[in-house]
């Protein structure tokens, strides 16, 4: 029995346009983004999804919404396939949380793991929050073809969980805004299919 899950990055939001740090902040997405999505739904439109596990942010819910537009795919909302909650960085530019807070910048840079934004996450964390969800998606559908709807962050975990990699080195992996990655999960083991397919507008 296979599992087929079909990871995607949303679409560009106008905080990426503007490269502030985004994770629980709520951002619309661009006229680009709109178009990445669209080409998203395009790419998958072959693909017989039977679920969308979708992150609460309302970039990835636009980006699963545009895909999803014309199929009956059950849709899931799932906080643990959210992105870093940056606490009191959310909107800012690294060179403003440089000049506003350099002792917390300097600590949560020193400690890639452990390190975090005072009211934010630590990536590992992250890290466990979104092991949880990759055991439970295999757990409820399997068998299936499954869209997951998320953020770099999330993506870029699974697949170092999946290649043995610490969370730390998760910066190994490109997962570009409007990218498909996917996994095929075997009774033996999973397989990484593709990593960070950016379909053509």
């Amino acid at each position: 029995m296979r599992t087929s899950i079909w990871f995607v990055r949303h679409g560009q939001t106008e905080l990426n346009k503007a490269r502030r740090y985004q994770g629980a902040s709520n951002s619309p997405l661009t006229p680009f983004g709109e178009r990445q999505a669209a080409a998203l739904a395009q790419r998958l439109r072959r693909i017989p999804l039977r679920v969308a596990v979708v992150s609460p942010c309302l970039r990835a819910q636009a980006t699963a919404e545009a895909i999803l537009a014309d199929r009956q795919a059950a849709f899931v909302d799932d906080a643990r396939w959210a992105e870093t909650n940056h606490g009191r960085w959310e909107g800012l530019t690294y060179a403003e949380v440089r000049e506003r807070f350099p002792a917390e910048a300097a600590a949560r840079f020193a400690d890639p793991l452990h390190g975090r934004a005072q009211g934010g996450e630590s990536l590992a964390e992250v890290a466990q929050r979104v092991a949880e969800g990759w055991r439970a998606l295999l757990q409820q559908f399997p068998g299936g073809r499954v869209l997951v709807v998320s953020h770099a962050t999330p993506i870029q975990l699974v697949l170092c969980m999946l290649s043995g990699l610490s969370p730390a080195l998760h910066w190994r992996w490109r997962v570009d805004l409007g990218s498909v990655t996917s996994v095929d999960v075997y009774g033996g083991g999973p397989i990484i299919r593709m990593v960070n397919e950016v379909p053509r507008l």
